[in-house]
């Protein structure tokens, strides 16, 4: 027994209207170093509404289970997906983390903080290689300016980085929110 045409034609509008938002967020996934389809895979668990097998995404999206399994696994590693546990059931389930401002919050952490740490240690390194050079070539005008010109840019570009790191703090401790508060949800 099938649905009633009009409720065939409410389901196809819905779908319409999913699958145009799921597209959108699979496309603008790369933000993020997704690709299409694990945007997409993120997009079909966000509309779902239960906890999915690899099997049952897999059929839906009409891709492999391995294709499957490494799109589930980036989402995990972003925190943009829980593995969740149901009773009587012996495969891994997988739901969307719904508090898009925490897994912004976890992903800005993990990019960024690992970035910032890798350019202030080369910033470090360098300036610490250029003062050893200041001594070597003090006698130099010309090297010696060089030297100081390139000091003062390794300082600034430093400072940025101190700043992006109290930034990152703001996201890690919550208090970006105080600065731009988090929208409430709208009521159903």
């Amino acid at each position: 027994m099938g649905l009633d045409p009009g409720k065939e034609t409410q389901h196809a509008a819905l779908d319409k209207i999913r699958k145009r938002v799921i597209e959108t967020i699979g496309r603008n996934m790369d933000l993020y170093g997704i690709s299409l389809s694990t945007g997409h895979l993120y997009g079909l668990l966000f509309f779902a509404d239960k906890p999915m097998t690899l099997d049952e995404m897999g059929s839906e999206m009409k891709m492999s289970k391995t294709s499957m399994s490494t799109g589930v696994r980036t989402l995990l590693d972003l925190k943009m997906v829980n593995k969740v546990w149901e009773k009587g059931s012996r495969k891994d389930l997988y739901e969307v983390e719904y508090d898009w401002y925490q897994t912004f919050t976890d992903f800005f952490d993990v990019k960024w903080r690992k970035s910032v740490e890798s350019n202030m240690t080369v910033l470090r390194k360098a300036t610490e290689e250029i003062e050893k050079m200041e001594k070597e070539y003090a006698e130099d005008p010309e090297m010696a300016e060089m030297l100081r010109k390139d000091k003062a840019k390794l300082r600034d570009a430093f400072a940025y980085y101190e700043w992006l790191d109290r930034l990152i703090d703001t996201f890690e401790n919550g208090d970006i929110y105080k600065l731009v508060p988090k929208v409430p949800p709208r009521e159903n």
